[in-house]
């Protein structure tokens, strides 16, 4: 296996991971939760966005250029996914055909910024003092993208299971995922409290 396949492996295993990255896996749901499968240019376009963010943290803060105080990062979190469902929840419906839904763009930039921090850590932790660090960076994100758009996928397919053949409506699914995400969210964000 190459170095470029080893890290992209552990971008997409790093995202995919359920035990430790639901919060990462959490705020894609949060982001996702007003499209459907027609949307998904939007979508992709959403998720490219949330990846540069976290690319651009994730770089200065693995390559020591930004100092980031891990309690903090890991308490705005859930403190992101939050502030998107509650967005999600509040938002017209006639804004998803509109310029309404740049808002999550920006959400997902920004945001991502945020959680590109959080896995400043974990990527320290496997390059050590590894020289070649912009071809690793490289492939990790783009495992990252790559999970990302796994989970994006199969929130689609329900999506599509839900809405299309269940006949749910775009709006009450709308509202079940980013409430029940939005709840988890609550939970994380009082078990993250910095001391």
């Amino acid at each position: 296996m190459s170095e470029f396949q080893l890290y992209f492996v552990l971008g997409k295993d790093h995202i995919l991971d359920y035990a430790n990255g639901y919060d990462h896996i959490l705020f894609v749901l949060a982001l996702c939760a007003v499209y459907v499968v027609s949307d998904w240019k939007q979508i992709l376009i959403l998720v490219t966005a949330f990846t540069v963010g976290h690319s651009v943290t994730l770089a200065l803060a693995t390559l020591n250029l930004i100092s980031v105080n891990v309690a903090w990062v890991e308490f705005f979190i859930p403190l992101t996914i939050l502030v998107t469902t509650v967005s999600n929840l509040f938002r017209k419906e006639n804004l998803f055909q509109t310029a309404g839904v740049q808002i999550n763009y920006a959400f997902a930039l920004f945001f991502g910024l945020i959680h590109g921090m959080g896995f400043s850590n974990y990527l320290r932790a496997l390059l050590g003092k590894d020289q070649s660090l912009a071809m690793q960076l490289f492939a990790f994100n783009i495992g990252l993208e790559f999970g990302q758009i796994i989970i994006v996928g199969i929130f689609l397919a329900v999506s599509f299971i839900v809405i299309n053949l269940g006949g749910a409506s775009r709006r009450d699914w709308r509202i079940i995922i980013s409430s029940a995400v939005a709840g988890i969210a609550l939970m994380l964000i009082k078990d993250r409290i910095p001391g």
